[in-house]
């Protein structure tokens, strides 16, 4: 199939504003218009999708009418447009979307091709799915916000370990670097799971401060967060001087002067900027994820897919958001085709 032969239309799975989830109707099929390939866009046939919590927020902040979410995906390209050089039809891919676009919940998805990965070879499409906005974010966050290589030490809390960025974010930080790796995990299950994936340390959120102090007793040096709101003096008290915190949630009203005595910094990551702005450097990120594909065929990473919801149509996706909505999946959650 060539740009020219792209079809008018896909089915797309859709979510509905004004229900909850345990309305049947909260997600709905639909046939919508595929727009023209641009140059360097891909059409892709959606083999699975992953959810993430920035797809329940912006399901549950949905205020009318219907929005086509999702933004992991993996499947295969089955067009190119003309000025594509990185890949082929028929080519196995994984990418996170571009929030300027509509999401990949559907049959089949247009996408540009400099923030898509080669997928892994040694996993399905749906044990890729689960990857690729949370290990764009761990590896960001790491690589560019805390600006880490292989040769840094110290030791780095990860809040909101057992969660999609955080199983991801623990693997890479224990693999790539000599930093010691603290995560927060309030369950039994939650410990059993980051201490697997290599995590030195396994504290309770509900007493960081003192279960962190007690594993690192002059503090950390760096933190990944997921749980900003009301965690900013722990982290002032918790965190040495001129060290740095990276924050992927969206709290409100943040008060980070509790951080000025000891001159830390706070960072922001997002992954979609580099779609969203266009920026030169936007190949980066397909070029990462054919990294951590490089990095999971060889064994070096896992998967962090952990629930597999069969059916890649309106129920299967009402599903997999109320489980995540729920907030106590371990790993990501995959919805995929049967």
């Amino acid at each position: 199939m060539s740009e020219h032969d792209v079809p008018d239309t896909t089915t797309a799975f859709v979510a509905q504003a004004g229900r909850r989830l345990d309305d049947a109707d909260a997600f709905v099929s639909r046939e919508v218009a595929l727009p023209p390939l641009r140059p360097h866009d891909l059409l892709v046939r959606i083999e699975a999708v992953s959810v993430n919590p920035v797809d329940t927020k912006s399901r549950a902040g949905l205020r009318s009418g219907t929005r086509q979410l999702g933004w992991d995906a993996s499947g295969v390209v089955v067009a190119v447009g003309t000025a594509v050089t990185r890949f082929g039809v028929g080519d196995e891919v994984w990418y996170a979307g571009d929030i300027n676009r509509p999401g990949t919940n559907a049959l089949l998805h247009a996408v540009d091709e400099r923030i898509v990965g080669h997928k892994p070879t040694a996993l399905s499409h749906a044990e890729a799915a689960a990857l690729p906005l949370t290990a764009i974010t761990a590896w960001e966050t790491l690589f560019d916000r805390f600006g880490l290589t292989s040769e840094d030490e110290g030791t780095l809390l990860v809040v909101g370990g057992p969660g999609g960025v955080g199983s991801i974010l623990v693997q890479l930080a224990k693999k790539l670097t000599r930093l010691t790796v603290v995560a927060t995990a309030g369950r039994d299950e939650s410990r059993d799971w980051v201490l697997s994936l290599g995590a030195d340390h396994a504290v309770d959120h509900r007493s960081l401060v003192e279960d962190v102090l007690a594993v690192a007793p002059d503090g950390v040096d760096l933190v990944s967060t997921a749980h900003s709101a009301g965690n900013v003096e722990a982290y002032a008290e918790i965190v040495r001087p001129f060290g740095h915190v990276v924050a992927i949630d969206d709290p409100h009203h943040l008060d980070l002067m509790p951080l000025k005595r000891k001159s830390i910094a706070w960072h922001w990551e997002l992954m979609f900027t580099r779609a969203a702005f266009g920026t030169p450097d936007m190949v980066e990120q397909g070029l990462l994820l054919d990294e951590v594909a490089r990095l999971v065929d060889a064994g070096v990473l896992r998967t962090t897919a952990r629930t597999f919801v069969p059916g890649l149509d309106a129920e299967g996706l009402r599903t997999a958001h109320e489980i995540v909505a729920a907030g106590t999946a371990v790993g990501k959650v995959v919805v995929h085709r049967v």
